[in-house]
């Protein structure tokens, strides 16, 4: 059984995340799932929202300034998640443990470190 969040991982994030987070429950999307992989980062947070999944990065410089269009434009999206370089395994814990606090719904518009 699936977590209620979504995931949709950018594609500068290992896939090797996909098995770890479904282990812990999440549905989780790849870039390379959804043949995205060279999609622009504006194509690939469009793509998150349209699917209604948070979206997880490496790219704090791009994704920041995104995000804050997004609120600059009123943009409801379902959160994004900007990840420091780490682990897979480390990474897939954190990620687990920050979005276990959250719904789908209080997590919406929401920019969250891990």
């Amino acid at each position: 059984m699936f977590k209620v969040i979504p995931i949709y991982c950018d594609e500068d994030v290992d896939i090797l995340i996909k098995p770890l987070l479904e282990a812990k429950g999440f549905k989780v999307l790849t870039t390379l799932d959804e043949k995205m992989l060279k999609a622009s980062d504006i194509q690939q947070i469009e793509y998150a929202i349209k699917k209604r999944y948070i979206f997880l990065t490496h790219n704090r410089a791009h994704f920041e300034e995104l995000y804050t269009e997004l609120i600059a434009k009123s943009i409801d999206h379902p959160g994004v998640i900007i990840a420091t370089r780490r682990n897979v395994y480390e990474l897939a814990r954190r990620v687990s443990k920050v979005l276990s606090g959250y719904t789908q719904e209080n997590i919406k518009n929401k920019l969250l470190y891990v």
